[in-house]
């Protein structure tokens, strides 16, 4: 089985930033957060994969501390899920077109 990478855009206001971003950090396949205030990279948070629980608590208070100070934040997230491969012949399909 392989993975599929893929960058989702959250605007929320304030605690509802943080509480989503706890809520994308429990599913377990976040791999990196950026924090923006009007397009410009203010914070990046690259997370571990397979990293459960208090060792979220960090990058958390970190996260609430900006969120915090900056307003009309943005937050990036990079996610992967799994993708079911179709078989043995997959990459014979995709080769014929």
């Amino acid at each position: 089985m392989t993975e599929r990478t893929y960058w989702e855009t959250i605007n929320e206001k304030g605690n509802e930033l943080l509480a989503k971003l706890k809520e994308l950090l429990y599913e377990g396949n976040v791999r990196h957060v950026v924090i923006k205030q009007r397009g410009r990279t203010v914070a990046e948070f690259p997370i571990n994969v397979g990293v459960v629980g208090a060792v979220f608590a960090p990058t958390l208070a970190a996260v609430g501390a900006v969120v915090a100070v900056l307003t009309d934040c943005t937050l990036e997230v990079e996610r992967t899920e799994p993708v079911a491969e179709r078989g043995p012949d997959a990459a014979a399909d995709r080769a014929v077109g």
